[in-house]
């Protein structure tokens, strides 16, 4: 029993040494990347996928007219 009480005390240990460690490597996201704008393209995809949702969503409902109230 105390050789697995030693055991845990020096896992536990290791884990706190190597979380400590991890909290003094903070690294800002802007040094990580460069931020890449939009281009119209991406942002007619975007509205695209967002309709798309809205008429998936709007579908659903209208095949449910006379089963359930709508929440709106």
């Amino acid at each position: 029993m105390v050789m697995m009480g030693h055991q845990f005390e020096k896992l536990v240990g290791g884990l706190k040494s190597k979380l400590r460690s991890l909290k003094g490597k903070k690294h800002s996201n802007s040094q990580d990347y460069d931020k890449m704008d939009k281009t119209e393209s991406m942002r007619v995809e975007i509205r695209s996928r967002r309709a798309q949702k809205l008429i998936a969503k709007n579908l659903v409902l209208a095949d449910n007219v006379g089963r359930k109230r709508f929440p709106f």
